[in-house]
């Protein structure tokens, strides 16, 4: 298309994608960072691992770290991870529980678990020094099913009014989201956008003839049902289970399949999905946190109610991690590669009018979020 300011009057069923440059053009990657992820919701943690005092998670957005903890009361705070002395991060792990105080390494500054200042070596020495006048800037923090969310915009939309409809899509299909307990987490470095993932997930137009691991989960799947729905901000994904699956991800099923178990997949914009396998009795996250502009860090956390976990739990956990998250990860870099060639710029979306199954309409309208945040379109 040669004229990109009218991008956005394209007919959907005739669209044509975003130009490669979207996907590794440093300028454009810049403006995503101001303009999508500053200011966008951005995952922390679930409730059960911010419930305990001294209890908490921390959360890296390009050069920005942010502390979210629970402080003796029981209250859930956000706030930059940073000494305000002469700017130590105050801790380095991804997750943790302390005795109510972030120290730090440096000069032995203390913070209690609401980020203010409790102590700091000498300040009784010092003209005109106030603890109560320290903290650690706050940051505007929210649970939403059940999950701890932070932003970085202080005048942000509140979840529920940016995503009205998804708390109650989510806990009717997966109600026991308050009662699940991390199992894993795991980090994975992808040489690729962090659309370029979002895109692969968000589309069942490959389910049958990509990898071997895809056409075994669309048998899973009653795949004639699948359905991809889009809401302003937010959008689902996902198909009844096949409930005539004898050994899903080569487990014999000891037990009658639940009628209403399905294949279920939520995303908040910008770069937050969560999932339910079939068959899997686990919930997960799928979280694409971009390092830069052909660079990605992706978050998968386990989440379970069971303890001890059933034996189909561990084997679809294993086969995310060791067949189908590979296969899609292949295909993300191999994306990747190919936008950045000569002889490739727009395709065209497979959409048609239907928005059936195979349909490309979810990449589509996730495109038109991402050119109207650039854009201010």
């Amino acid at each position: 298309m040669d004229d990109e300011q009218n991008w956005l009057d394209q007919e959907p069923e005739v669209a044509r994608t975003l130009p490669s440059k979207y996907f590794y053009d440093d300028a454009i990657f810049e403006q995503e960072k101001q303009r999508i992820f500053l200011n966008g919701w951005q995952f922390a943690g679930h409730k059960s691992e911010l419930s305990q005092p001294g209890q908490f998670v921390v959360t890296e957005l390009f050069e920005q770290s942010l502390i979210t903890a629970c402080d003796n009361d029981g209250n859930v705070h956000a706030f930059h991870n940073v000494c305000q002395h002469r700017g130590n991060r105050l801790v380095s792990e991804r997750r943790g529980q302390n005795n109510g105080l972030f120290r730090c390494a440096y000069h032995s500054w203390c913070y209690g678990n609401n980020g203010k200042l409790r102590g700091a070596p000498r300040s009784e020495r010092m003209k005109d020094f106030s603890k109560d006048a320290v903290s650690c800037p706050a940051v505007k923090v929210e649970m939403f099913f059940g999950f701890y969310f932070i932003n970085l915009d202080p005048d942000a939309p509140a979840m529920r009014t940016l995503f009205p409809g998804a708390e109650e899509a989510i806990r009717n299909t997966y109600p026991d989201f308050d009662d699940l307990k991390l199992i894993v987490e795991q980090d994975v470095i992808v040489p690729a956008n962090w659309k370029v993932i979002m895109d692969n997930s968000i589309e069942g137009y490959h389910f049958k003839l990509s990898g071997d691991c895809h056409i075994d989960l669309a048998k899973l799947i009653n795949f004639d049902k699948y359905q991809l729905i889009t809401n302003e901000k937010w959008w689902t994904y996902g198909a009844p289970s096949n409930l005539d699956a004898k050994d899903p991800y080569g487990v014999p099923l000891t037990e009658e399949p639940d009628p209403n178990d399905q294949f279920f997949n939520i995303g908040l914009w910008p770069n937050n999905t969560f999932y339910h396998f079939p068959f899997s009795k686990f919930f997960a996250t799928f979280i694409m946190i971009p390092l830069g502009p052909e660079e990605s860090l992706l978050r998968f956390g386990y989440y379970s109610i069971h303890d001890p976990l059933p034996e189909v739990t561990t084997a679809s956990m294993r086969w995310m991690d060791e067949a189908l998250g590979p296969e899609d990860i292949d295909l993300n870099i191999s994306v990747q590669k190919g936008l950045r060639s000569m002889g490739y710029d727009q395709g065209r979306y497979m959409i048609d009018e239907e928005r059936s199954n195979e349909s490309e309409h979810l990449v589509h309208h996730f495109h038109k979020l991402v050119y109207r945040a650039l854009h201010n379109a």
